[in-house]
């Protein structure tokens, strides 16, 4: 970058949502909310450097998987802690309690863990380019307005 600033890193653009190739731009035109159509809501294009958020058509089918991985790892992790600081018994109902609290975390992490998996997701495909001010973006062949969203 020209300007001296330091360009964030990768873990950092992911997990705030910058576009991949400039990670200064916003992928989501929203903030995080409970309304699954808003919290969705990506530009077409970064407002900063021009990179498609779309690079093909169906591009974001694969962050169901991303997003189970997550959810998988979260479970785990909550599992971990429970056991660690309350414990498991046969004689109570404490893994009951365990699944229920788990099932009611995952449903407030959802629209947050939607939005990770699609910037994990992209920044897969999409390499930062320190040099994003001098070049254009890659133009993707694949897209075909008259079929987006035609499903």
């Amino acid at each position: 970058m020209t300007t001296g600033n330091k360009p964030r890193g990768y873990f950092a653009s992911a997990f705030g949502c910058y576009c991949p190739r400039c990670r200064e731009g916003k992928l989501f035109k929203n903030k995080v909310s409970a309304n699954i159509r808003r919290n969705t809501d990506m530009y077409e294009r970064c407002t900063v450097c021009g990179q498609p958020s779309e690079i093909e058509v169906g591009f974001y089918y694969g962050t169901g998987y991303v997003s189970y991985i997550l959810a998988v790892m979260v479970s785990g992790a909550t599992f971990v802690a429970w056991w660690l600081f309350i414990g498991f018994s046969f004689s109570d109902n404490r893994f009951i309690w365990w699944i229920v609290i788990n099932a009611i975390l995952l449903i407030g992490l959802q629209p947050w863990l939607m939005r990770l998996s699609r910037s994990l997701w992209i920044s897969w495909f999409v390499r930062y380019d320190e040099h994003w001010k001098e070049q254009l973006p890659k133009d993707y062949e694949r897209i075909v307005p008259g079929q987006m969203n035609n499903w």
